[in-house]
Parts: C-alpha cells; structure tokens; sequence
C-alpha cells in the first residue's frame, strides 16, 4: 500500500501537470480564434479564384498553360501531406498521417511511384517509420502560417512537375469543421483543374487568355497550398484544445482519486496509532 508520503508526492506531480495542460489550453484558445477566422476569410477567396479561373479556362484548350495540361499516363504521384510540426493534439496528426497512408496504398497499386513529401514533423516522423514510404525533403511549419510559406512550397512543387519529376501532385490535409471535428481529404493540385462553370461567363480579356492564365494558374497553385496551410492551423489548435482540455479534466479526476486515497491512508495511521496507544494504556 502508497505511503502518505507517496501519495503526496503524486498529488503533486498531478497538479503541476493540471497547471501545464491548463495553460496549453488557454495558449491554443487563444491562437485558434485567429487560425479560425483566417480560414473562414479565405475559403470564399479560394472558391470565387478556382470559379474565375474555372470561367477564363473554359473558353481555351489545356495547352494554354503548363499547369492545365494533364500527362498522357500518370506513373509518378507526389502526396504533400499537412501535419503540425507538435504533438499534443490527439489523434490529429496521427488521422491525416494514416489517411494518406491509404490513399499512397490505393494509388500505389496503380502507379510506378508515390513520393510523400511532408509538411510538417509529425507526418515526417510518421512515413519514417513505414518500411518502402519514399520520402522527398519537405518543411517544418513552426509559428503562424504566412502567405510566403505557400508561396515557398508551391515554387518548389511546380518546378517538380514542369521538370517531369512527377506527373501528378496532391494535397492531403484535415478539413477544419469545428474545434471536435477535423476531416481528412485531399485534393488534386497539379494539373489544376479549375472548378467546372454551369454557366460559363464570356469575359473581354486583355492582351489575352494566355496571358491572364499566366497570372492566375500561379496564384491559384498558391492559394490552394495556403488554404491547405489554414485548414491545418486551425484543425491543429482546435485538436490541441480539444486534448488539453480533456486532459485537465482527467487530472481533475485524478486529484480527486488521490485524495480520497490519502484520507483514508491517513486515517487508517491515525486509528493504528491510537490502537497502540490504547494497548499500551491497558498494558501498564
């Protein structure tokens, strides 16, 4: 049986894991209210540029620009896959981690190769540790997720695609729903194919369509890396939230547990010593 001494020194150790997991809560609160506003901005931004995209495309043949044309046969398939660069968050990064498992099972079966390129410690960790998993050097997001981090990312996988490296190019991420709810997907990236139009809208351009899908294809490559970047922000801190909030309720419980342990540690001393002095008493 625990001494009054060791159960002490749990409740201790308890309690300084209370106040941790507290103040994580609190830190990731307050960061998420900023990762979900900014997702909630950008998704109409990301919707109205793949529809105008959508529109201008409409009007032109694929070979209008690089980034539309898709390869005759797909053998080689790149999977950017979003995690956060820290733990704590449930099963956050371990839910994308393993979608995307399946998803470079369900390709690979098809395809000569699927290369996994994370975005992201945990993911990075993770294809480490699965025997074949063919990883390509990625990046560690630490701090607030800016424009120029997309901007970074989708340089380097566009140069991978025009160069032949790879004929298809997808993003695997977690769909932000809410603070509980965090939904794996993923998303054809390159080719772009930009959202169909029911009703296609005829637009003046100038000097022309090339030259405008010039811009836009770009920027749309961006956009989608960006919004992928948001929706991982947002789905990490809600997670994180989520976990520490379950475990300051769980060290809660454990304090309680404990207490009522000492009480009736210490009460069980407090009756052996009055037996033995009542003994002692009688003896004499």
């Amino acid at each position: 049986m625990a001494t009054l001494r060791d159960i002490r020194k749990r409740i201790s150790a308890v309690t300084k894991t209370q106040k941790i997991t507290r103040a994580m809560k609190l830190v990731a609160a307050a960061r998420f209210a900023r990762a979900q506003a900014a997702i909630r901005a950008a998704r109409p931004y990301a919707e109205k540029l793949r529809s105008v995209l959508g529109s201008v495309a409409a009007g032109v043949s694929t070979d209008a620009h690089a980034l539309l044309a898709p390869r005759e046969r797909v053998r080689r398939l790149d999977l950017v896959v979003f995690t956060s660069d820290r733990g704590l968050c449930g099963a956050y990064n371990a839910n994308v981690s393993r979608y995307a498992e399946r998803l470079a099972g369900e390709r690979g079966a098809e395809l000569d190769e699927v290369r996994i390129i994370p975005v992201g410690r945990k993911a990075e960790e993770f294809f480490k540790r699965r025997k074949g998993a063919q990883l390509v050097e990625g990046w560690s997001l630490l701090g607030t997720v800016q424009p120029g981090h997309a901007q970074d990312i989708a340089t380097r996988l566009i140069e991978r695609y025009l160069s032949g490296e790879t004929d298809e190019v997808a993003l695997v991420y977690a769909e932000f729903q809410s603070a509980l709810t965090q939904r794996p997907c993923h998303q054809t990236l390159l080719p772009l194919a930009p959202d169909d139009v029911e009703e296609p809208r005829s637009y003046e351009v100038e000097p022309d369509p090339a030259r405008l899908l010039a811009l836009l294809v770009p920027r749309a490559v961006e956009f989608s890396i960006y919004r992928a970047l948001l929706e991982n922000q947002a789905g990490e801190l809600g997670a994180r939230m989520t976990a520490m909030e379950n475990a300051t309720n769980n060290t809660e419980e454990l304090i309680r547990s404990l207490t009522i342990d000492f009480n009736k540690a210490r009460q069980a001393s407090i009756t052996a010593e009055l037996i033995e002095i009542v003994s002692g008493a009688d003896a004499l």
